[in-house]
């Protein structure tokens, strides 16, 4: 169990990252990437993913093991609510001091929160000098610098407007909770495995873990890649955030679009799809849109199966966002960028 000890000057100081982080998102990936869990989501990610990694898997799983602790230095922390681009926070671990490296590696070796794999994954990486990583030298920080590229451009990069569009779809609904009762229903619209039980916000945890805000605030970081249980750093001492997880729907995510493009077309659902817009619920859509309840249920389901719109629960109702493939429809096919 996680519990997070929140005080009242802690609450008005909880705030949602601005997007997805590029490196929660890639260390996180790593763990997706080697179970077998939610395969109607990420298998087609897994299948294309794995053919194109060179030899990135082995010096990662040194230091990110299958379950349990990873570093807190793999993904730097920041003050605000903006989140680190890849670029950023490979420059932010760069610098992440010696002492600090030596430190955490040596938790990690030792064991710690991950058992004995994660010290057999060091010991099976001796060809890539992680033992010299621990003592702080240049050289092993910059092949793990260069694995972390390697993954991400293979692993993160290609899918992130669809990492985009699931972290953008939470944050309309949490910011919808947060415009409707403030911070205490923000924390309280988190996912099932978060409970808000003031003063006290509870999760799913492997260990147990007390966090003592103390007045520096908390900053909620919704990830594409995380599963189950939410992730804090390690040390108790650097800026709190607490990753959790985006709701997915159970259909394949990264699929390309197929042949409901075709239904598509037609006046009433273009209207839809741009009445949808930066997010509304389907009763508010129907209103919009000047359509019927039951209609504008069915043509957000169509526009769902088609890529182009994501759709999650918000308390009793659910509540649809457009995806980067239905924005670059609405644009008239101007590309998305890709961070």
């Amino acid at each position: 169990m996680l519990r997070i000890h929140i005080s009242g000057w802690d609450l008005s100081k909880v705030r949602m990252a601005t997007g997805p982080d590029a490196l929660w998102e890639t260390i996180l990936s790593f763990h997706r990437l080697r179970d077998r869990r939610a395969s109607t989501v990420f298998g087609k990610w897994r299948a294309e993913t794995r053919p194109r990694l060179n030899g990135e898997v082995r010096l990662l799983s040194a230091v990110v093991p299958v379950s349990g602790y990873f570093p807190d230095f793999l993904t730097p922390s920041q003050e605000g609510s903006e989140p680190l681009d890849f670029s950023t926070g490979i420059e932010a671990l760069r610098d992440t001091p010696p002492d600090r490296l030596r430190a955490e590696l040596a938790m990690l070796g030792a064991g710690g929160a991950a058992g004995g794999r994660a010290a057999t994954a060091l010991r099976a990486v001796r060809p890539v000098r992680l033992d010299a990583l621990r003592e702080g030298r240049s050289e092993p920080l910059g092949r793990l610098i260069g694995a972390l590229r390697g993954y991400h451009r293979a692993a993160v990069e290609p899918y992130w407007p669809h990492i985009q569009a699931g972290v953008e779809a939470d944050r309309a609904v949490r910011g919808r909770a947060l415009l409707d009762g403030g911070a205490d229903e923000l924390l309280a619209s988190l996912p099932p495995v978060i409970r808000w039980r003031a003063p006290v916000l509870e999760a799913d945890y492997p260990v147990e873990r007390e966090l003592h805000l103390d007045g520096r605030g908390l900053l909620l970081q919704p990830s594409f890649f995380c599963r189950g249980a939410p992730v804090v750093l390690r040390d108790p001492l650097l800026p709190p955030v607490l990753v959790y997880p985006v709701g997915h729907t159970g259909a394949p995510v990264f699929a390309e679009p197929g042949p409901w493009l075709g239904r598509l077309l037609g006046h009433t659902r273009s209207t839809v799809l741009r009445t949808i817009g930066d997010g509304c619920t389907t009763s508010e859509l129907a209103r919009r849109a000047g359509v019927s309840l039951a209609s504008a249920s069915q043509h957000a389901c169509v526009l769902r199966e088609a890529g182009l719109v994501h759709t999650l629960r918000h308390g009793s109702s659910v509540l649809h966002t457009v995806t980067p493939l239905g924005g670059s429809l609405l644009r008239g096919g101007a590309p998305l960028a890709v961070s």
